[in-house]
């Protein structure tokens, strides 16, 4: 097979950003929050049906990924190069990206279960955390799919986290689960239980009576600030 040349290459990846709706579509994925087709569909005016098959070329150009999650599908920019392509080209063109302003009530945003493990702005950020602490890593045949490290194993385990257990679990052991009011990943699966589950345990955080909001309390804040380097 040839190698396609650079200037070929760039053209196409060109072709495929120049669309206008296609446009509308990555500007808005900038902000880091991924968005559902019909999300998209309104940003980029056009028919779902229409948004679709603008997705399907964005992916094909490996410029979006899709994340599915029960009946959603998830779009976000596909990696960094990507963002900072099109952070470049908007530069030059002196556009300015609009900002990503959820909806959610405060409470439930800051903190939350989602099934049996946490959401919200805490869980996100724990996720992000984690991986910068390189303690969590990305499965190599499925980046939706994560691992633990050498050092993510010990640490974690060492702070009473079942790891065996979650690993024993016939479920996925831990993976990206879309937050529905902050629009970035957090940890699901096994693992995201566990944790989770030791949080409730040292009382870490605490469940609302009424609803699924969680809150984290002074030695919450404390333990997270010592075990995860939290500011």
């Amino acid at each position: 097979m040839i190698a396609e040349h650079a200037d070929t290459a760039v053209a196409r990846i060109a072709a495929a950003i120049a669309e206008p709706a296609r446009a509308r579509m990555l500007c808005c994925l900038m902000d880091g929050h991924a968005r559902t087709s019909t999300e998209l569909s309104v940003v980029a005016e056009v028919t779902p049906s229409t948004a679709s098959a603008h997705l399907n070329k964005l992916k094909d150009q490996q410029l979006v990924k899709v994340l599915a999650q029960g009946k959603h599908r998830y779009y976000s920019l596909a990696d960094k190069q990507v963002a900072s392509a099109l952070e470049a080209l908007m530069t030059v063109a002196g556009a300015q990206r609009e900002r990503f302003v959820p909806n959610t009530p405060t409470r439930l945003r800051a903190a939350r279960t989602c099934y049996d493990h946490m959401a919200g702005t805490l869980a996100v950020a724990l996720h992000d955390r984690l991986f910068d602490l390189g303690w969590l890593v990305p499965d190599h045949a499925d980046d939706s799919r994560y691992e633990l490290s050498h050092s993510g194993l010990q640490a974690l385990t060492g702070m009473g986290v079942e790891v065996d257990d979650a690993r024993g679990s016939r479920r996925r052991f831990a993976c990206a689960c879309v937050d529905w009011s902050e629009r970035r990943p957090h940890l699901g699966g096994a693992l995201g239980a566990a944790l989770l589950a030791l949080s409730l345990k040292e009382r870490w955080v605490t469940r609302d009576l009424d609803s699924r909001a969680l809150a984290i309390t002074p030695k919450g804040e404390r333990e997270m600030r010592l075990r995860f380097g939290f500011a």
